[in-house]
């Protein structure tokens, strides 16, 4: 018994002496050296919705490609992106979004921000951004007030800046073009000449605007309105509206939502065999699942949209295509915080550095393609509208397919792919 403890204490003693020994000539080559912190990029939105999701998987995809490139270029280093979800709630309840940014930047140490969705919570989210420094780069809110107060008091609010949605203001220009294509086919299919409007707008503050213009503009377009209606954002029956818009004799139905009332919606117009046509901004609409979760009730539904398989800017059929093979899904309007965590990242990398002054003066001089066309930014840090920059696209399903159908020739801009619009069966059979 002796003999054998004697070898196992000789043989434990061995073992720790080896174990020491290897570990300190092992010691230089175990030395990571200094870590390099990341970069860390909150991504703010109603993350239940498509809104959010989409923000979240664009800029994952934004974040995934930069990183295996080996990081942003800060000075002398490379830092990765470690993006950081920040579920604002905004959507169910507006004052939850100013607290999550609070969290956000105070908590997970958020370096910079992109995002936004409900106007009415942007504001608050704007205010607490600002007070932190913080640069906020708005991917989903299109109220002109979020820019406006950059140049009303630039010192406080020069952190804001957005590359999409075009402002409510531009929003209404862009609608109204793709309503007069609308009503030019039921001029030309139908024969009514002063086609009737019924303005179906979801009660949100962004709406605001555009129904005010509305009101000026149809007018002078040869429309005339029967109607305005202002369904809850979160509505999930709109017979009684969709009832008396069918009695209204209205020839169009303008929508205006951005909530998930774009859903059911869509499905009670085939439902009810609505007799209008539709155009206007019906964010359910543009992409995602809406084929699938309106159980295919969304032919002819139709919307301003950003993103299209057209070529709106060089690599916007290629981020379309990626896009689809990753999530299986059509990507909504917020996947332009791809574009924003890109132009970011370009301004971080032009400025050397993330102080604030830096990025921003170098985020004042972006000018590059997107996938909803040419990003500038105006002096007000909103994104540029018009030919030759962010235009917009008129999109409509036909047949289980999401198709562009304007611009269809204005200021020269067609892209290959482009269709005509299409009257639902039962519209035409109603009134031919």
């Amino acid at each position: 018994m002796k003999s054998k403890r004697g070898v196992l204490t000789v043989f434990v003693v061995f073992a720790v002496l080896l174990s020491i020994a290897l570990s300190g000539c092992g010691g230089k080559k175990a030395d990571p050296g200094p870590q390099v912190s990341p970069i860390r990029i909150g991504i703010a939105g109603p993350m239940t919705f498509i809104h959010g999701e989409h923000m979240w998987k664009s800029a994952t995809m934004a974040a995934n490609e930069i990183n295996a490139a080996g990081g942003v270029q800060v000075g002398s280093e490379k830092r990765p992106i470690e993006l950081v979800s920040v579920e604002t709630n905004e959507i169910l309840n507006v004052p939850d979004a100013a607290s999550a940014i609070e969290r956000a930047i105070s908590v997970d140490k958020v370096d910079f921000l992109l995002g936004g969705f409900r106007t009415e919570a942007v504001l608050g989210m704007q205010d607490v951004a600002a007070d932190h420094e913080t640069i906020f780069i708005i991917t989903g809110s299109g109220h002109p007030q979020l820019t406006m107060r950059v140049g009303e008091d630039y010192e406080k609010y020069k952190y804001f800046f957005r590359t999409n949605p075009m402002n409510s203001s531009n929003m209404a220009r862009a609608t109204f073009l793709i309503l007069h294509e609308v009503a030019t086919v039921i001029r030309e299919d139908l024969g009514f000449m002063q086609p009737k409007v019924a303005i179906l707008a979801e009660s949100a503050v962004w709406v605001d605007p555009i129904i005010a213009a509305s009101e000026q503009q149809m007018p002078a377009m040869g429309l005339e309105i029967v109607g305005v209606w202002r369904p809850s954002a979160n509505a999930t029956d709109l017979s009684a509206e969709l009832s008396a818009i069918s009695a209204s004799g209205a020839h169009i139905i303008f929508t205006v939502m951005s909530g998930p009332v774009g859903g059911p919606f869509a499905r009670q117009y085939e439902e009810l065999q609505v007799p209008a046509a539709v155009a206007g901004i019906n964010v359910d609409s543009m992409g995602g699942k809406f084929w699938q979760t309106t159980g295919g009730l969304g032919n002819f539904v139709s919307t301003l949209n950003l993103v299209g398989r057209v070529e709106t800017s060089p690599h916007a059929i290629d981020f379309f295509d990626r896009f689809m093979d990753i999530y299986g899904e059509i990507p909504v309007y917020t996947v332009a915080t791809y574009d924003a965590l890109n132009i970011l990242v370009g301004a971080i990398e032009r400025a050397g550095t993330t102080e604030n002054d830096a990025v921003i003066a170098e985020l004042e001089k972006t000018d590059v393609p997107a996938i909803g066309g040419r990003v500038v930014f105006t002096d007000e840090h909103d994104v540029t509208w018009g030919p030759g920059y962010v235009t917009g696209l008129g999109t409509q399903w036909q047949d289980g397919e999401l198709k562009v159908f304007w611009p269809n020739g204005w200021e020269g801009i067609k892209y290959e792919g482009t269709v005509r619009y299409e009257l639902a069966p039962w519209v035409v059979e109603f009134w031919k």
